[in-house]
């Protein structure tokens, strides 16, 4: 029987053997993985835990926010803040960002992370996750928010912990993307995929049919190329699947193909998108295409904008490859004034 290869294990030859990784990533991806532990325990405690519900409170995005929310929070904050391998951290849950205090060392790396992606599923017992992205601390002394404002193709590592059936943590340090699942006797991550491909081509969409009255011409077209099925353009039939949880759709999409879309809409159409660049799109996006897939805002690709702000909204449309730019493409001909069905 093949010996069970533990996270700590394939960092270590990450760092060692095929030099991706210096040593104070490896440690940091240590300690968030064992925060996605803590916050793994919380989820499954429950009721049992007094953790439903939710905490009478706003974050800055102003959702109200759940218990849970704020507890995983809180472990990531306290997991990272004294290991000297971080310079500051960003959250969604939190305005500004969060500089190591001076009582511990600093390190060289900045931590973004959606504490609990998917807050709305916690009560009914739906998937929800952490994701979180790592950057590079540019040169100079202090740190500020301006330092956190870089492209996500500068990522030097990303990645999620989706707490469902089991507990599965996804990764990337730029060569691929691996899997690994909570072995709960053991209490550690084992590697349990490799080299994570996703379908260039796919019969499965995740979109929230509800706002179909608000998408723009591009959306409503693909979606419904797709919905003609065998009879309409496309020459064959499509399912949907929406979970209302970004990592539990881009787990199945990983796992399977798909594409999911949460594009612009009219409801406000001030805003760029609904989800947070820094910490949902940039991540999620270097895992789509470290698996092969591809990842947009619908013209242009997602890993290639330059963020402005913190908490930064974007359209986003990714997954698998040859999808992703039928939906990018109809947007540039709507552009170019050529005619949309």
């Amino acid at each position: 029987m093949a010996a069970k290869i533990s996270l700590s294990r394939y960092l270590v030859e990450q760092q060692r053997m095929e030099g991706h990784i210096p040593a104070e990533l490896r440690l940091l991806l240590e300690v968030v993985a064992r925060a996605s532990k803590s916050i793994s325990q919380s989820v499954n405690k429950g009721a049992l835990g007094d953790v439903m519900g939710g905490a009478d409170s706003e974050n800055i995005q102003g959702e109200m926010q759940k218990k849970l929310d704020i507890i995983a929070n809180e472990v990531l904050i306290e997991a990272n803040e004294w290991g000297g391998h971080l310079a500051a951290m960003a959250s969604e849950e939190m305005e500004g960002i969060y500089v190591v205090p001076n009582r511990y060392p600093q390190g060289e790396y900045l931590l973004l992370f959606d504490p609990l992606d998917g807050s709305s599923n916690i009560d009914v017992n739906v998937s929800i996750g952490t994701i979180f992205s790592v950057l590079k601390k540019p040169e100079g002394v202090g740190v500020s928010e301006q330092d956190f404002l870089q492209p996500g193709c500068k990522q030097v590592a990303a990645g999620y912990c989706i707490f469902g059936p089991q507990t599965t943590l996804a990764l990337t340090v730029g060569d691929g993307v691996v899997m690994f699942t909570l072995d709960r006797e053991q209490g550690s991550f084992i590697l349990t995929e490799e080299n994570v491909r996703i379908p260039d081509d796919t019969q499965e969409f995740a979109i929230n049919m509800s706002n179909m009255r608000h998408w723009d011409a591009p959306i409503k077209r693909y979606i419904d190329e797709c919905l003609q099925g065998t009879e309409g353009p496309r020459g064959k039939d499509f399912n949907m699947r929406w979970i209302a949880s970004m990592v539990a759709d881009v787990h199945r999409i990983l796992t399977r193909g798909g594409i999911f879309m949460y594009p612009w809409d009219k409801r406000e159409p001030g805003k760029p998108g609904k989800l947070r660049l820094m910490y949902e799109a940039n991540p999620m996006s270097w895992l789509i295409e470290q698996a092969g897939g591809a990842a947009t805002n619908g013209k242009t690709r997602i890993l290639d904008l330059q963020p402005t702000k913190l908490h930064e909204r974007v359209s986003v449309i990714l997954g698998s490859k040859n999808e992703v730019e039928r939906v990018t493409a109809y947007h540039s001909e709507a552009v170019d004034g050529a005619a949309v069905v």
